[in-house]
């Protein structure tokens, strides 16, 4: 029976993930982070249950992956689409689709090339699939990460929502409503996700602080920014996580 328990809490990351895209289609923002959240949650535990109770297996990473694919891969480019949407002039309400008796039926299929920008927010779906793809086939990924994870890709994108609704800061709001941020963002996120940038990962073997010195400190660091800048330090926190890895691995190197 105990072979089923860490792909059940798979299955509840795949639940939350697919709540979480019903609320990112529709822009309901909050709840697209909260069910996020549940997901990565659950996405660290599969893992963490399987270890535990020694039942990995090849089905389970599989499965792990189709999970993801969901939770941090299409929830983080419908929600850059969303955004794209928002920053552009013309949006997504282009007149294409009317109704008629009850019936969606196509009108026109003249497109303002403008109204199809928002189809770039889903190069973020597209490389996260692919990272996730070579994840599975990648031997060397076991203490360390090789290219952003879709996880902490994901909490980037969608923070920038919430930090427009809660944080209220009009140059803030005017950078991440620009539709050049966000195309760059998007490439910058594809990158990095597929990057051969080497990236510590937050498995604690034991609970030394001289083996997991580096974790530890992330940590600190992250909850006191959490504390200072709330969601602005989402983004913050994914810039430090690069840094400190990159740096990590140069001070191995000498």
């Amino acid at each position: 029976m105990k072979k089923y328990v860490p792909n059940l809490i798979t299955l509840l990351n795949l639940f939350c993930g697919c709540i979480a895209v019903f609320f990112a289609v529709h822009g309901v923002f909050e709840m697209v982070a909260l069910f996020v959240f549940l997901g990565i949650i659950f996405d660290y535990f599969d893992g963490f249950a399987a270890r535990i109770l020694n039942v990995k297996s090849e089905l389970g990473l599989q499965l792990d992956s189709l999970a993801d694919m969901v939770t941090s891969g299409v929830v983080p480019g419908i929600v850059m689409f969303k955004l794209l949407e928002m920053s552009s002039t013309g949006g997504w309400s282009s007149g294409l689709l009317s109704e008629s008796s009850g019936m969606v039926t196509w009108q026109s299929f003249k497109i303002n090339p403008q109204e199809l920008i928002p189809l770039l927010g889903l190069i973020v779906t597209l490389a996260s699939a692919y990272r996730l793809a070579k994840f599975n086939i990648d031997e060397n990924q076991t203490n360390s990460f090789i290219g952003l994870p879709t996880p902490a890709n994901t909490l980037l994108i969608i923070s920038l929502p919430l930090i427009l609704l809660y944080q209220n800061n009009e140059i803030l709001n005017s950078i991440i409503l620009n539709q050049w941020f966000l195309i760059g963002l998007t490439f910058v996120s594809a990158y990095l996700l597929n990057s051969n940038v080497a990236l510590f990962a937050l498995k604690f073997k034991n609970w030394s602080f001289k083996d997991n010195a580096i974790r530890y400190v992330f940590i600190i660091m992250s909850l006191v920014l959490l504390v200072t800048l709330k969601f602005m330090a989402v983004p913050v926190i994914i810039l430090f996580y690069i840094l400190i890895s990159v740096l990590s691995a140069l001070g191995e190197k000498k």
